[in-house]
């Protein structure tokens, strides 16, 4: 199953070294190697494992897998739920949908941005927020919407951004959305 949230890496009481990480990966990648399509599920273990697929990483598996590095590169940047930067322990994502833009997307964006102090793609000094786009959720009628996490929030207007962020401002919080 694909997933981009955070949660999907190892809560363990220690981290694992690098060592511990690479045999992981390398275990994963002999697993796959001779598989059609293993290339999927090696790039999403490897982000479980590390949080993020960083470019040391992106080329041990094109080495591991025998893939061109732009055919493993490619892919990671097709698919939207991978990411070469480290994310934070929520995801925020702005729709940008037509019936969102048109009802206040952007300013909802803008206010998510001054609010976090970082811009699109980027995340928060804390690691708490990482701000991204989205094109429709499906809820045009409840326009303009975000999630975070997996928490839908409707009719969000910008002067509710504190609000709602405020909701996930506890270590561990989740919040279900408004």
């Amino acid at each position: 199953m694909f997933t981009d949230k955070p949660d999907s890496q190892c809560q363990c009481a220690e981290p694992a070294s690098p060592e511990e990480l690479r045999r992981r990966l390398d275990e994963v990648i002999a697993e796959y190697k001779s598989k059609p399509g293993g290339l999927i599920p090696v790039l999403q273990i490897a982000q479980g494992l590390y949080g993020y697929l960083p470019d040391e990483v992106v080329r041990h598996i094109s080495l591991g897998l025998d893939r061109p590095y732009s055919e493993v590169a490619g892919v990671i940047t097709f698919y939207s739920f991978f990411s070469t930067r480290p994310r934070g322990q929520h995801m925020v994502r702005v729709c940008l949908g037509t019936a969102c833009y048109v009802r206040g997307g952007k300013q909802v964006l803008d206010a998510f941005k001054k609010e976090l102090g970082v811009d699109v793609g980027e995340t928060t000094k804390d690691q708490r927020y990482t701000l991204e786009v989205a094109r429709c959720f499906g809820a045009c009628g409840l326009a303009p919407a975000i999630t975070v996490d997996e928490d839908v929030h409707q009719r969000v207007k910008p002067t509710k951004i504190r609000e709602i962020l405020a909701k996930y401002s506890q270590p561990g919080a989740a919040a279900k959305g408004a």
